[in-house]
């Protein structure tokens, strides 16, 4: 069996690589768990050492890896090299903060003493998408390698070109041999690793389907596990927004990773006051973009990774336009040329009948809706299954806190995009999953919290119930 690399540029096979056979991927499960046995009493120090040497080994090898990574899935290189920097930034973070986070907590109880000590599990398997395909492993890898557990890569099959990679630099950084391997396999063989009673929980950031059969595969198991699933997210303009930031922002926060991420806000509701204006500047600049090669400097938006996902966007497209919906630009599929390129769409006056109503757009595709005032506003954004992030633009602060308070997502970003940061936690709720990584809660995420009570303090009683 082979996992093939193929452009979304050119529609051609890059490289073609030899998935595990059983016996290999017996060998690096056993490989996983012995080096756990060593690496979980290794030194904080140590480990420091070697998640340092990560980062500089990444910031070393940036453009390679970037360009690696615009191949196997069309993001335009500059927004690649910004996604190395920022896998560098969480292994400096997690160096240099870890020993604190994972420091004993001390609990004034009866014992002579009693504290939570945080000990690593074991190995954490981590089955992760292609969007970004160094963001997503290296905030799983960070915190759970400084928190002492090994670490097992199944990553997405179409970009096995960057899941070696990320092996190679952990390797390059010094982390003993096992800690950290990448299993080219595929999904079929995903259920078999975490039934593995070596394997002590998983992380999956990828699809709602993927979410639900690997979650339900841990539950079974009793197993942790953190799910980051998709997304539809909001992005509110009222009448007190600085208008021509909120519309320079909210292109930005469609188009980034050529529209292929779950945090991206999705859809946009604007306060009927401003929204004309609204629209026909978000319009104009989203008109503005330029669609080519993402191996192009100044290309702002790549093809999609595969054809299947732009037949998928381009039919939730069509559907919403034949069920009536206004198409203010684009919605047309490129004639002729080879590759997965889909030009930026935005469609307004949306119902519920249609599929992007209520499903996720996963491309350059804006939805565009006009509130009366903020109750309908947060009855929109709240009415769906999805809640990983939100943004909302207002300079009035009864407003503020009442989106802070009221919108049902992981995250609620005030005159900001939407975005991922070491320092904070980050995760969704409903069926935008469960968990948190990222901050102090994602290095805990995979930790065994253990009570521990030494002795009786003089004059203490032992309690009678459980």
């Amino acid at each position: 069996m082979s996992m093939k690399s193929v452009s979304p540029q050119t529609g051609q096979v890059l490289q073609e690589y030899a998935t595990l056979t059983p016996e290999q991927l017996e060998s690096r499960l056993s490989a996983s768990q012995a080096a756990f046995e060593s690496y979980r009493l290794s030194s904080p120090e140590d480990r420091t050492r070697w998640m340092m040497a990560a980062a500089d080994a990444l910031e070393s090898r940036r453009e390679e890896l970037a360009v690696l990574a615009t191949q196997e899935m069309g993001k335009t290189v500059e927004s690649a090299r910004q996604e190395v920097d920022k896998c560098a930034w969480v292994c400096r973070y997690y160096a240099e903060h870890a020993a604190e986070f994972l420091a004993p907590q001390p609990v004034q109880t009866a014992a002579q003493s009693a504290e939570v000590r945080y000990l690593p599990l074991g190995p954490v398997l981590a089955v992760m998408p292609w969007n970004f395909p160094y963001w997503q492993v290296f905030r799983f890898a960070a915190p759970t390698l400084m928190a002492g557990n090994t670490g097992l890569l199944k990553h997405a099959s179409n970009v096995p070109g960057c899941a070696l990679a990320i092996e190679e630099i952990f390797t390059e950084a010094g982390f003993p041999a096992g800690v950290f391997q990448t299993l080219l396999i595929g999904s079929r063989d995903v259920e078999g690793v975490l039934r593995d009673p070596r394997v002590r929980a998983v992380s999956l950031t990828g699809s709602e389907g993927a979410g639900r059969a690997v979650a339900g595969t841990a539950g079974q198991e009793i197993k942790p596990a953190v799910m980051e699933l998709g997304g539809s997210d909001p992005f509110i303009v009222m009448p007190s927004a600085d208008l021509d930031l909120a519309v320079q922002t909210a292109v930005n926060a469609r188009t980034l990773n050529n529209g292929q991420s779950c945090i991206a806000a999705k859809r946009f509701l604007v306060h009927t006051d401003i929204y004309s204006a609204f629209e026909a500047k978000f319009v104009e600049k989203l008109a503005a973009l330029r669609l080519g090669d993402p191996l192009e400097e100044g290309t702002d938006v790549g093809p999609l990774a595969t054809a299947s996902i732009r037949d998928e966007l381009h039919e939730q497209v069509q559907d919403a336009v034949s069920k009536g919906a206004r198409l203010l630009l684009g919605g047309e599929l490129p004639s002729g040329g080879a590759g997965y390129h889909y030009p930026v769409t935005a469609l307004a006056d949306l119902t519920p009948e249609m599929q992007v109503w209520s499903e996720e757009t996963f491309g350059p595709v804006a939805l565009l809706f006009r509130v009366r005032d903020i109750d309908h506003a947060l009855e929109i954004a709240n009415g769906t299954r999805f809640g990983l992030s939100s943004s909302a633009w207002t300079q009035d602060s009864a407003e503020q806190e009442r989106f802070i308070r009221d919108l049902d997502a992981g995250a609620t970003f005030i005159n900001a995009m939407s975005v991922s940061d070491p320092r904070l936690a980050f995760g969704g709720v409903k069926a935008s999953g469960f968990g948190r990584e990222l901050g102090r809660e994602g290095i805990l995420a995979f930790v065994n919290a253990k009570a521990v009570s030494i002795g009786m303090a003089a004059g203490a009683h032992h309690s009678k119930t459980e």
